[in-house]
């Protein structure tokens, strides 16, 4: 499998699962047991579901947090963060896309208090930047802006990352893989995963505003939803306690032999290439599961900017298009709104890359808020060194057994 094929399976985290499953192990400062849930069936449901998924997709660890209308039904952790670690509920561990669901929030703010407007053209903030004058900053919070991504099916950056994970990236080393590319398509007719939107929207946004990322998320998203433990990392570093991730990605761009074992400890892999500035963080399992409940209720939206977020007006408008690996149409099971993701009737994030996967989720009709956070033993693995997003998986099994009259879809 080429290198930019794999890579959307590690980053774009659109596709299934596969992990190792450990001892259970749990934190008991945590309410972790089915005995303490408000519904203890539903925890134990639940929890098979996650025992015999690890078994099956050999993860080697999975955190998860489940509520229905506020109340718990399960917070719990299951297998080896290291060999003999046992993971706990109060680990942390890097959200990757999920900040990208803070910037859209950010963004939608600013609109309610009138500082932005959607339809404003990037060069309004950012002139002197390609095509600028074609797009809006609608279209960058909902990817329909044409910009090729400085990732996905991106040679030079798989050869770039994948050589020396753990060098650091700046802004222009992010936007000079793309942006003096040809846009994909007319903006707004059509959509395209790529990083290099949000990269551009959090510039545009601290232009607008005069202040950094970091801080307009803690003055306008985190601290707001009391996200205590949900920090930016421009370096490696993670906030102890941490859940260590392990891969195998690099066995293609290493010319490791298929049959050949190759698993490497990927935890301080430096994220710095993600996205903006400012938006790379790490978090917790509680962190990420109240994130599910906040966007999912629109927590700091007027009733038209969460309208905005939650739209589904992508569907039956986008199509595959020859040299661009992520546009696909669009459809009630999978759309994708204004930096979140829309399957069917729940709305979620799944962020899959350098070893981490994750999942939150939340269906507004009935209340339900799943998180998941994953990893993975070398078994999950294919021989060219690829996994897809285990988190994805389990948060639609879960969903499943909460919801079975509205279930998410499967792939």
């Amino acid at each position: 499998m080429p290198i930019s094929r794999k890579l959307i399976l590690f980053i774009c985290a659109l596709g299934l699962v596969a992990g190792c499953t450990t001892d259970d192990h749990s934190n008991d400062s945590s309410t972790t047991s089915a005995a303490l849930s408000s519904n203890p069936a539903q925890a134990d449901a639940v929890l098979k579901v996650v025992r015999d998924y690890m078994a099956e997709a050999h993860m080697r660890s999975v955190i998860l947090r489940v509520s229905v209308d506020g109340k718990e039904i399960v917070t719990k952790a299951l297998g080896e963060s290291m060999t003999g670690v046992p993971a706990t509920t109060d680990m942390h561990f890097r959200n990757g896309a999920v900040a990208i669901s803070y910037v859209s929030t950010l963004l939608l703010k600013l609109v309610d208090e009138k500082k932005v407007s959607l339809d404003d053209k990037v060069s309004k903030y950012l002139p002197d930047l390609p095509n600028s004058n074609r797009v809006n900053l609608r279209q960058l919070s909902q990817m329909t802006s044409g910009y090729q991504d400085f990732v996905l099916g991106n040679e030079a950056f798989a050869k770039k990352a994948y050589a020396d994970p753990f060098q650091a990236w700046s802004t222009d080393d992010q936007l000079a893989l793309a942006i003096d590319k040809p846009l994909l398509y007319e903006p707004g007719t059509n959509w395209n995963y790529a990083h290099t939107n949000y990269v551009i929207l959090g510039l545009a946004l601290e232009k607008a505003t005069g202040e950094k990322m970091a801080d307009l998320l803690q003055e306008n998203v985190l601290g707001p939803l009391g996200l205590k433990n949900t920090v930016p990392n421009l370096t490696a570093e993670i906030p102890q306690p941490v859940l260590h991730a392990f891969t195998s990605e690099r066995k293609q761009f290493l010319n490791i032999p298929a049959d050949q074992p190759f698993y490497e400890e990927s935890t301080y892999w430096n994220p710095s290439w993600t996205i903006n500035h400012g938006a790379i963080e790490t978090t917790n399992i509680d962190d990420l599961h109240d994130t599910a409940v906040a966007l999912g209720t629109g927590k700091l939206l007027s009733p038209e900017s969460y309208k905005a977020m939650t739209t589904t007006d992508l569907r039956g408008k986008t199509t595959a298009l020859p040299g661009c690996l992520t546009c696909r149409p669009f459809d009630k099971n999978q759309t994708y709104g204004l930096g979140v993701w829309v399957i069917g009737d729940w709305l979620m994030q799944n962020p899959l890359f350098y070893g981490y996967a994750a999942s939150e989720a939340y269906l507004p009709s009935k209340k339900i808020a799943i998180a998941v956070a994953v990893t993975y033993s070398e078994a999950a693995f294919s021989g060219s060194g690829g996994v897809p997003n285990g988190g994805d998986v389990l948060f639609r099994k879960i969903g499943a057994v909460l919801a079975p009259d509205d279930a998410p879809p499967m792939k």
